[in-house]
């Protein structure tokens, strides 16, 4: 008998850690811009850090969770051999990483030009191609952390997959002290925490497999019938994962022709990163599993209702975090990076990238809410031919606008092809007898939160307004900025009680309930 996972108080836990995660992120984003600016160095790091995360999404986060965690969640509800099919999964994902890191190593020169060619000739590809090959065995540690998180995840253990993360934040804020303290070279420090944070979070979530009963170790690979099903169904979504790195290559590309828009590009998408990956990284790691055990049960009825409680929830949450990046952020990009070697012209490029991609967040968020409905019937292939639309927007407004209006036409190529792509995963459920089909209770909640939103975007531009001279001056801008943040949040929160948007009742009987 199915025994669903609880949607709400899981993605509570796992938003909760990722929230946490995010924080600390951004405090070491804040930290590198106070000590490094937006210069040759921190662009350099940004783009030796981008090249393992760019392919950990491509291979471990993208197309091999997408199609191991379904997989091997209904092996688990089957009670088949859940366990041997992640040693497999395992072994198989590590032997190749191994391989495709040494040659990744040797190829660095030619995959800092691939990621930002503007470079070539000046200080920033060379520390790129130092800084690159540092980082990139990252992509093996990283990747194993996924897959394991994976099997956490499956088995309703969100807490300690999700709070892997920290690990890394604080191994990386730790080294960039250490460095500053010494006196030594910062970027060398920064750069050497990567691997080292790396190895910290697979030592961590292997403990918590083994301590949930699935002990992993790994075998000598080999290719079984399950691994290969477990390739056809990765495939599409491999080739999908590519052109989502693709659009980040266009977005890196043309901000390289542009001196410190790397930086500003990296430090918007921290911004906005924040409730992305609180909310809707959050949602979409609980939603697959789930939904792959309701359709190994045939609860269809259920796993429709668990995608309108999704999508409501991450709405309320999403929209007005969006409104308010696209109404103040140059307030909040001035207090939390304006310091140091980051100045008021490094302020305003980034606080009109974090306003573009403010734009999209909610687009964004609903891809990992809709995307499981795929990913649970293993179909890969839908996903896949809807990215090659949106890589094409992406890649024509991108390059297009460049000339006109700057390297600002990376974000807005960003935040078009997120709605391009959201617009069609929905309408492509429909094939899926209606999995993402609107309910009643969602029809009435969506202009109720839109409303709310209003009103607090009212009450930010009065607040900001108001506090304009507390928000320029040193030390007491961190606490306006504060004032101003729970001003906001006060009004949205009195407008979705009076309007009815969100209902108490609503919240407590789903922590209550086994949805």
């Amino acid at each position: 008998m199915i025994r669903p996972i609880r949607l709400l108080p899981a993605f509570l836990t796992v938003g909760g850690w990722t929230m946490l995660s995010r924080i600390l992120g951004l405090a070491r984003d804040v930290l590198m811009a106070a000590l490094l600016g937006a210069g040759p160095v921190a662009q350099a790091f940004l783009i030796a850090f981008t090249l393992p995360n760019m392919f950990r999404r491509f291979f471990a986060e993208g197309a091999f969770n997408i199609a191991f965690v379904p997989m091997f969640a209904k092996r688990l509800e089957a009670g088949e051999d859940a366990a041997g099919f992640a040693r497999d999964a395992l072994s198989n994902l590590g032997a190749f990483l191994i391989v495709f890191t040494l040659v990744g190593i040797m190829a660095m020169p030619w995959l800092v030009l691939a990621m930002a060619s503007g470079f070539h000739g000046d200080i920033r590809f060379e520390l790129s191609v130092t800084h690159g090959r540092i980082a990139f065995p990252y992509i093996v540690f990283i990747s194993l952390t996924a897959l394991l998180s994976g099997v956490l995840n499956a088995l309703g253990r969100f807490a300690l997959a999700a709070a892997a993360p920290i690990l890394m934040n604080l191994v990386m804020i730790a080294f960039l002290l250490i460095g500053y303290w010494t006196g030594g070279n910062i970027g060398l420090w920064q750069i050497w925490s990567v691997p080292v944070a790396g190895i910290a979070q697979l030592a961590l979530v292997w403990w918590g497999v083994g301590r949930a009963g699935f002990p992993i170790r790994p075998v000598r690979p080999r290719l079984t019938p399950e691994m290969r099903r477990l390739a056809v169904v990765a495939a599409p979504a491999m080739l999908a994962g590519g052109v989502v790195q693709i659009n980040l290559l266009v977005g890196r590309q043309v901000g390289s022709f542009f001196d410190g828009a790397v930086a500003w590009l990296s430090y918007a998408d921290r911004l906005y990163q924040l409730p992305l990956g609180v909310v809707g990284l959050a949602i979409g790691v609980v939603l697959l599993p789930d939904l792959a055990r309701r359709l190994r049960a045939g609860d269809t009825e259920g796993g429709r209702s668990a995608v309108n409680r999704a999508s409501e929830f991450t709405l309320a949450l999403t929209l007005p975090a969006a409104l308010a990046l696209m109404v103040i952020p140059v307030p909040i990009v001035a207090v939390l990076f304006q310091r140091g070697a980051f100045g008021p012209e490094d302020t305003a490029a980034t606080a009109l990238a974090v306003a573009i991609y403010g734009a999209g967040l909610p687009a964004f968020v609903l891809q990992k809410v809709i995307s499981p409905v795929y990913y649970a019937r293993e179909d890969t292939r839908t996903p896949f031919r809807y990215a090659v639309h949106a890589m094409l927007v992406n890649a024509g407004v991108a390059l297009g606008l460049a000339p006109f209006i700057g390297f600002a036409a990376a974000a807005l190529g960003t935040t078009v092809a997120g709605w391009v792509m959201l617009v069609q995963l929905w309408r492509g459920t429909r094939s899926f007898d209606g999995a993402a089909a609107i309910d009643t209770r969602l029809k009435r909640a969506l202009p109720r939160i839109a409303l709310s939103c209003l009103v607090m975007g009212a009450v930010l531009l009065a607040g900001a307004a108001w506090l304009g001279e507390a928000l320029a001056t040193d030390y007491l801008r961190y606490g306006a900025l504060a004032l101003l943040v729970g001003l906001g949040a006060a009004s949205y929160g009195a407008a979705v009680l009076a309007t009815g948007a969100i209902r108490g009742a609503d919240i407590r009987a789903a922590l209550r309930r086994r949805t």
